[in-house]
């Protein structure tokens, strides 16, 4: 299986972004088959610890799994989660007390000031700390207690996509190591994706409603929601159409004014509890003469204007986010290369972004 750019474009823009986004199911492959054991041992070792909160911490992309673990944490194992705000820390020089937190630091390069710092200052104020990168030798690394290295493979296209399911796929099985559980559910995954990226030519055809929009909605709930806040970041630094996320609870208080028959939604509905409760902001929507476009279940694309059919059955829903951003990585690149632009180098972008 091979993605490869739109034509006449083979060998011009967005050739490594391509081949990186086709790269996703042997990433995920080699998590399942060479890091899981070692991230079963770095989750035993942490439970060993009894943790009584968790505080993740990451920014961009990585802030979007961070969220995802977010979710599985809460829900798997009902242990209460926070984002950390490292300005906190870092400018304002605040000393919380820390210890029995898990603090979980997500970064594709490890490289970030800020994101150093802050786990640093975590660990000296004796937090457990975990680093989750792409990059076993990067500054985090080293100043972390624990270290899941996410087995990706060097990225070099900007928009981040193998590092981000890598990612996601590897705070499952953390999770799954913590509470004792046997992960089995992600087996599935790295088949289904190779089949989604043998869709392209499906979210090509899709591609063709955002190439003129202005602005573009991206909704979820539950375990979906980081996926349309991924989603919505790689719309706007590939294609530059201001794309807003939100929560569909969010969505109906008060953004949902802003909806009308010429503005492009995208609705992922994961199928189970999320999807559920979403249900109600797809009626809105629709009331409202959207222009509706569903990621999600068969029944859920059927009622909607357009969509992309997601293989559910027999997935968990916790890993189905694993699966449902690839077509919107795909429709991230396609959209960009209609528009003439080159979504692997983003202007006013550096792959690794330094923060303090």
């Amino acid at each position: 299986m091979t993605v490869t750019p739109s034509s006449p474009y083979s060998e011009q823009p967005g050739r490594i972004m391509a081949r990186e986004m086709a790269e996703q199911p042997d990433v995920l492959r080699r998590i399942l088959d060479t890091g899981a054991p070692e991230i079963r041992r770095t989750a035993e070792e942490v439970a060993a610890k009894r943790p009584r909160f968790v505080l993740l911490t990451a920014r961009g992309t990585s802030d979007n799994a961070a969220l995802y673990a977010k979710y599985l944490l809460e829900v798997r194992l009902g242990l209460p989660c926070g984002l950390t705000s490292m300005s906190t820390t870092t400018a304002y020089g605040a000393k919380p007390d820390l210890r029995d937190v898990l603090v979980v630091t997500v970064s594709q390069s490890g490289g970030s000031p800020d994101l150093v710092a802050s786990t640093q200052a975590a660990r000296e104020a004796g937090a457990i700390t975990l680093a989750v990168t792409n990059n076993p030798d990067s500054p985090l690394a080293a100043v972390s207690e624990h270290h899941i290295d996410i087995l990706a493979g060097p990225e070099k296209a900007l928009p981040a996509t193998k590092t981000y399911t890598a990612s996601l796929l590897s705070l499952y099985l953390f999770v799954e190591g913590l509470r004792d559980g046997d992960g089995s559910a992600a087996a599935v995954l790295p088949g289904l994706a190779a089949d989604l990226l043998d869709r392209q030519p499906e979210v090509r055809t899709l591609a063709a409603r955002y190439r003129f929009a202005e602005r573009m909605v991206i909704t979820s709930r539950g375990y979906g929601y980081p996926t349309a806040k991924e989603a919505a970041l790689k719309l706007m630094e590939t294609s530059y159409i201001p794309a807003l996320s939100y929560s569909g609870a969010d969505l109906l208080h008060g953004p949902l004014a802003m909806v009308d028959n010429i503005s492009p939604v995208i609705a992922v509905v994961t199928d189970g509890r999320g999807g559920e409760a979403l249900q109600p902001v797809l009626d809105r929507l629709r009331g409202r003469g959207a222009d509706l476009v569903v990621i999600g279940p068969k029944a859920q694309v059927e009622q909607a204007s357009a969509g992309f059919v997601l293989p559910t059955e027999g997935v968990a829903e916790e890993v189905q986010p694993i699966l449902e951003i690839i077509p919107l990585q795909l429709l991230a690149y396609e959209v960009t290369i209609a528009r003439g632009q080159d979504p692997d180098a983003p202007r006013a972008l550096a792959k690794v972004t330094e923060t303090r």
